[in-house]
């Protein structure tokens, strides 16, 4: 809406008529202070006003307006009838004004004037939309990031209490069953049901680990004991770990890699016992799975678990070792929770190592990581 701020009825009633005729809002005072009160109580988009009236003046009411808050940004412009000299331009400018337009009013000029002014209105009130907008959002962004933090702050001490809960009696389970399997002779029926309650109870172990080793690196409390390690040994332990627990796969170790290796042994046995058991537990029908291990002519220790089974589509495998990620097709298929390769990777890249995956579906995955050896410098 325009405000029209002029003494005489006449002049107002020309102006309204002006701006009406080319559908401007309009609104009248007939005195500076009729028109002050006016802008406390309603915005305006432009305010013409005449300078001279009794009372207060244009100039008078200029300077008042720039007083408010929230009508100091309203454009003015003055109407006057003399006084267009140099002296009173300036003082108009300095009192508030943005523009003049001498009397009598050329309807052509003012509308020119009027349209530019309430164009730039629309646009800066669009502009402060669309900030508010954006700062609404902001908070509201602010907000939920913050709620999130604490949803995953809650989450992780759950399960890292959870998990040491569930530790302690399943390690005296474990211990119970393993004194139960000594006492049955090999050839009796019950044994075989221990073994598979030791199977399960194994899973379980490792699950538990899982997710303990999980909430320490969301923590950044996982630790690594560094120290040089002969790798064939520690390799050789964890094939022979993995043939006890699933007797019916054939696993061929290629490659030599005796070599030693500085670096926190128990793991990167982590790491190549969770990739023997995702290539036993993918691959179901082709009870087969190579080992490959070798020092690469980087002089970097290089580890590959090959198994020939369901493998894994191409869009898949870039995020494979993300956290919680399992693959669609084969999740309802195959238990777990998309974390063991997590750890994996954070284990290897804590190694200032590398890691990956090449698959094709229906003919397996090869796993794979490397790691510098034992230098001079890690010494």
């Amino acid at each position: 809406m325009i405000l029209i701020v002029d003494d005489k009825p006449e002049n107002i009633f020309s102006l309204k008529t002006i701006l009406e005729l080319h559908s401007f809002p309009t609104d009248t005072a007939s005195s500076g202070e009729e028109a002050l009160k006016k802008i406390l109580r309603q915005p305006y988009a432009l305010i013409i006003l005449d300078v001279q009236m009794p009372g207060m003046d244009g100039f008078e009411v200029a300077e008042a307006i720039s007083g408010y808050s929230k009508a100091r940004d309203i454009p003015i412009i003055f109407l006057s009838a003399v006084n267009t000299d140099k002296k009173f331009i300036t003082k108009g400018y300095s009192s508030g004004g943005m523009d003049y337009i001498t009397k009598p009013i050329d309807p052509d000029i003012l509308l020119l004037k009027v349209k530019t002014f309430y164009r730039l209105y629309e646009q800066n009130r669009e502009l402060n939309r669309i900030q508010a907008s954006l700062r609404s959002e902001i908070e509201f962004r602010k907000k939920v990031e913050g709620e999130l933090q604490e949803a995953v702050r809650k989450r992780d001490e759950f399960i890292s209490i959870a998990s040491h809960e569930l530790k302690t009696p399943l390690t005296t389970i474990k211990a119970y069953v393993q004194l139960l399997e000594r006492s049955i002779d090999a050839g009796e029926p019950t044994r075989l049901y221990v073994d598979r309650a030791l199977v399960q109870i194994r899973k379980l172990d490792n699950l538990i680990v899982d997710l303990l080793d999980l909430s320490k690196i969301e923590s950044g409390k996982l630790k690594f004991n560094k120290k040089p390690f002969d790798f064939g040994n520690t390799l050789t332990t964890a094939i022979e770990m993995i043939r006890q627990t699933y007797p019916d796969y054939r696993i061929t170790r290629k490659g030599a890699a005796d070599v030693e290796v500085y670096g926190d042994e128990m793991r990167i046995e982590q790491v190549i016992i969770n990739y023997l058991t995702n290539a036993v537990k993918y691959s179901p029908d082709r009870k087969e799975v190579d080992v490959d291990a070798g020092v690469r002519a980087d002089g970097r220790l290089f580890v590959q678990v090959r198994d020939y089974g369901i493998g894994i589509p191409k869009d898949h495998q870039e995020n494979i070792f993300s956290k919680f990620y399992r693959v669609e097709e084969s999740a309802n298929r195959f238990q777990g929770l998309g974390i063991g390769l997590y750890i994996c990777a954070e284990i290897i890249r804590r190694h200032e190592g590398e890691y990956g995956v090449e698959s094709e579906p229906g003919r397996g995955s090869a796993f794979y990581f490397s790691v510098p050896l034992k230098t001079e410098q890690t010494l």
